[in-house]
């Protein structure tokens, strides 16, 4: 049985499509790429279990739509498994039915956030698809699915939507019960791991990502999507995550790992996670950057990080509005941030900032209050990147289920393809939908300053500093770019 895991092209005027492993989908001026863990781990265990697999990120990998087409004629996969997201899902479910149509015996399955949610919806309204499969867990969940496909096994037992004759079925809410050392490592040469070297907040290269678990022990931020997918947070064990790691290093040369977990796991875990770092020696031969929570760094273990050789982690500030953090249960205190801040840097770790505007309750005043702050951290040295977005509530966060019920929305709740941050989905008390991304634009412009910029530069220690600071400029003047145009 052949089985392609796939990315289709999307191509538009509004330029590059950040989708892979993203909890927010965003048009970019200058490309990055995120290696979308999961389905790359799902395609390595199909191969573990002797499935044909083909791997396709035609986006990474810059294939028009009519070569694509062209791939998957000569391909002929008896099974296509494409992740998605809610500003391409229209998109997706036209690409699909065009497919079937060349293909009708090959069968289709959607993955991801909006396809969990809203399941139903896919199978209503894409003709040529076979299959949703709902939940996070896309890799031993495609297994089953393949499993049962090739008659090696019954029906999956949970999470799978369907088509029986005219009818849509489910085989009930999916569960989350597998144990996540289970799956083998993932084959970077299958999934053609090199191809997403392109991120211009990893210092070292080569470098590769990772997850040592599954969205956040936190998960309750009612404008994120991962809770869709991971109503459970679960780790690897740390033995796990560093068996990999020394797999990365010796095999593939890698000098930076970045793990996309929704937020590192905090803790025992983390202690364990450092001393084995330590221990192996890993600590001098790469350097290791996270997600991670304000209110989980404290003194010692941003010491322990530091020995153990991570070198950034990335907060979310979100906003400095204490109602705001309250509002979309963020569980932090403003406070917390700068403090947090201040901590990692004195033990040499660096901070990047997330954060968003277009609350449909903040004023123009109390955003300001956001850009102060995040301009204040920057140009103070407490911390050193900056990523700021526009507010998108996907279908099935309490955030988007409020805003339904409150009249939020600038438009449609059902025109998907807005929600692809070149515009607000809410409406904001005084600001218009110019006004939201000009603020978006004013806070990457805030914090470079002359003093800023000399700073950085009197950072530098070697060459690669200077190509990771070129990158990183290149990275906010595309950022500027992109909302200076989506403003006008």
């Amino acid at each position: 049985m052949k089985v392609m895991i796939t990315y289709p092209p999307i191509e538009s005027e509004k330029g590059f499509p950040l989708l892979s492993q993203n909890r927010q989908f965003q048009w970019f001026n200058n490309p990055t790429l995120l290696f979308p863990v999961i389905p790359a781990s799902a395609a390595t265990l199909l191969d573990s279990k002797g499935y044909d697999v083909v791997w396709l990120d035609a986006i990474a990998e810059g294939l028009p739509y009519d070569e694509y087409v062209e791939f998957f004629r000569r391909e002929s996969p008896d099974l296509v498994a494409i992740e998605t997201k809610t500003p391409v899902i229209r998109r997706h479910w036209i690409i699909i039915n065009e497919l079937k149509k060349i293909s009708p015996k090959t069968r289709f399955v959607l993955m991801g956030d909006h396809a969990t949610a809203l399941p139903k919806e896919s199978l209503e309204e894409c003709a040529g698809l076979d299959f949703v499969i709902t939940g996070g867990d896309y890799d031993f969940f495609l297994l089953d699915l393949c499993d049962y496909l090739s008659k090696k096994s019954k029906k999956p037992p949970h999470g799978l939507w369907y088509r029986k004759g005219d009818a849509i079925k489910n085989t009930g809410r999916f569960q989350l019960s597998h144990n996540l050392d289970d799956l083998p490592f993932i084959d970077r040469e299958l999934t053609k791991g090199s191809l997403y070297n392109v991120e211009y907040n990893i210092k070292a290269r080569p470098f590769a990502y990772t997850m040592a678990g599954r969205d956040c022990p936190y998960h309750k931020c009612k404008f994120c999507a991962w809770p869709i997918l991971f109503p459970t947070f679960r780790t690897r064990s740390p033995d796990n995550v560093l068996d990999e790691i020394g797999m990365l290093i010796e095999r593939y040369g890698v000098k930076e790992v970045f793990d996309d977990t929704g937020t590192f796991p905090p803790g025992a875990w983390l202690n364990k996670f450092c001393k084995g770092m330590i221990d192996r020696g890993y600590n001098k031969r790469i350097r290791f950057s996270c997600n991670m929570r304000v209110d989980y760094i404290n003194g010692e273990n941003a010491r322990m990080m530091r020995e153990a050789g991570f070198r950034l982690l990335k907060v979310g500030l979100e906003s400095a509005n204490q109602t705001t953090l309250d509002r979309i249960n963020k569980g932090i205190k403003v406070e917390q941030i700068t403090q947090a801040c201040k901590i990692a840097k004195r033990v040499g770790l660096e901070i990047h900032l997330t954060m968003i505007v277009g609350y449909p309750w903040e004023t123009k005043g109390e955003t300001m209050e956001t850009m102060e702050l995040a301009k204040e951290l920057m140009t103070s040295g407490k911390a050193d990147v900056l990523q700021s977005t526009v507010l998108v509530p996907y279908p099935g966060t309490p955030l988007w289920k409020e805003g339904l019920k409150e009249g939020w929305f600038r438009f449609d709740p059902a025109s998907y393809e807005r929600y692809d941050m070149s515009e607000p989905v809410f409406k904001t008390p005084d600001m218009s939908s110019g006004d939201v991304m000009e603020m978006c634009n004013s806070i990457y412009r805030s914090f470079v300053t002359p003093g800023y910029i000399m700073r950085r530069l009197v950072e530098i220690r070697s060459w690669n500093d200077i190509k990771y600071l070129l990158r990183g400029f290149k990275a906010v003047l595309g950022h500027m770019k992109d909302f200076s145009r989506k403003a006008g």
